[in-house]
């Protein structure tokens, strides 16, 4: 199984709930695509950053639903969003506890 993570660490500060509702939307592109899990938009209560994580099978179910994912974004100018890039992770998950439940 491989997580995806991207940190949006300099979210604008009059922007942050059109970023969130952004990360929504991409979030439920990923939805009732072979191999999607879950996903999440988090918040850390400390440095205001949104992070974006989600649960796919495989590296293949990801990339098949990136063209979806990337229709999601179509027309959003992040640099009106963030002042820097999104710092973008893929991990792969060597050990888990509990269950997945695919939101469907």
């Amino acid at each position: 199984m491989l997580v995806q993570m991207a940190f949006h660490r300099d979210v604008k500060p009059d922007k942050e709930a059109e970023m969130i509702e952004t990360m929504k939307r991409f979030g439920r592109a990923m939805g009732g695509h072979p191999g999607f899990r879950q996903t999440y938009s988090l918040k850390d209560p400390k440095s205001g950053a949104l992070v974006g994580l989600a649960i796919w099978d495989s590296q293949d179910a990801l990339a098949a639903a990136r063209p979806a994912m990337g229709q999601a974004l179509a027309g959003v100018d992040f640099s009106q969003l963030e002042d820097t890039a999104p710092e973008v992770y893929l991990f792969e998950i060597a050990w888990a506890s509990g269950e997945l439940h695919n939101s469907e």
